[in-house]
């Protein structure tokens, strides 16, 4: 029986990929920084609590010695890639790196695995210079690329929802589908309203990296592992009042940008300008290619989120956040 270290894996893609890498007969260890394991993983997963930024926990956990390792940690200038990839890439046949879909400019429609880097074609000094997500993601993909090593794959991810992970452009679950159960409004960008966005549930996404796993002819590729389903955030915001009753205001980016950071950071801006505000319609052909799945295996987006709106705990009561008093503040300034 093949041992795959899955670390980072209560996040939004490893608390699926986890008992998926079960259903197809591995044993799997599972990394993170919960106390305890999700409930709904099945018997014979090996949890372990611990940082794997700590070098000293992450060698002694890597000497036990796995055939795969998936690897949803991201790394920062704080806790650079460069000083792990080695390390990682040493003790397994098979290493999957995750990058993001981010790492893309918006110069090609749809999206492929050949599209351009920002890193590489963007003209924005300031993002060029910075360790911004996009950035140190295609940074990594290089370190990668450039090493002696031929046990890698690169994963692409678009933006995934999951288990109290509901994304509306840029804002995360508390600041939307939490404002909504409130009874609140929600502000948004009126620049993204007609933008695509391919945003993928995390079961899909984790049942893709699954089947890449252990792939020969995989190693040293990368791959988009998403949906091919795009929808515009006016859409998806239609899908969220539908489920949740959210109703959306529709308001200048430069407002929206002030309300979600008052001290002007760029990397607020960034996530809007160069992800949200691109026309991310995505190509999947190549992973479905690899694996032999299929889009219509795939939940449709309405679907995965009335899935994940159901999952939300009986028991949870939303509270309001910085950005939402911020919210309440400007609506009430504006009469809206």
């Amino acid at each position: 029986m093949k041992t795959v270290l899955v670390i980072g894996a209560t996040g939004a893609m490893g608390r699926y990929l986890v008992p998926e890498l079960v259903s197809l007969g591995y044993e799997v260890t599972a990394v993170g920084l919960d106390e305890t394991s999700p409930a709904a993983w099945p018997c014979g997963i090996r949890y372990v609590k611990g940082d794997a930024f700590d070098k000293v926990f992450l060698s002694s956990l890597l000497a036990e010695g796995f055939d795969g390792i998936v690897n949803f940690m991201s790394y920062s200038s704080s806790h650079p890639f460069k000083e792990y990839y080695q390390l990682l890439l040493e003790h397994t046949s098979h290493y999957i790196f995750l990058s993001s879909c981010r790492v893309y400019d918006d110069k090609e429609v749809p999206v492929r695995e050949t599209s351009p880097r920002l890193l590489d074609s963007s003209t924005d000094e300031a993002l060029l210079a910075s360790n911004d997500y996009c950035m140190h993601k295609a940074r990594a993909e290089d370190l990668l690329m450039a090493s002696p090593y031929d046990n890698f794959t690169i994963v692409r991810p678009a933006t995934t929802f999951s288990t109290m992970r509901l994304q509306l452009v840029t804002l995360e679950f508390k600041d939307s589908v939490g404002r909504a159960l409130m009874g609140k409004k929600v502000v948004l960008p009126v620049q993204a309203k007609d933008k695509p966005a391919s945003l993928s549930w995390g079961g899909d996404v984790s049942r893709l990296i699954a089947h890449i796993l252990f792939k020969e002819e995989a190693k040293r590729e990368a791959y988009n592992v998403c949906s091919a389903e795009a929808r515009t955030w006016e859409e998806i915001a239609e899908y969220y009042h539908k489920l949740v009753g959210l109703e959306a205001v529709w308001v200048d980016m430069e407002d929206y940008l002030k309300i979600l950071s008052p001290e002007g950071k760029l990397s607020t801006r960034w996530q809007l300008i160069y992800a949200r505000l691109f026309h991310r319609i995505t190509d999947n052909g190549k992973v479905l290619r690899l694996t032999g799945l299929c889009q219509e295996d795939m939940i449709s987006l309405y679907d995965g989120l009335k899935r994940e709106i159901e999952n939300i705990p009986a028991d949870y009561v939303p509270v309001d956040t910085e950005v939402g008093l911020r919210m309440d503040e400007y609506l009430r300034k504006h009469n809206l």
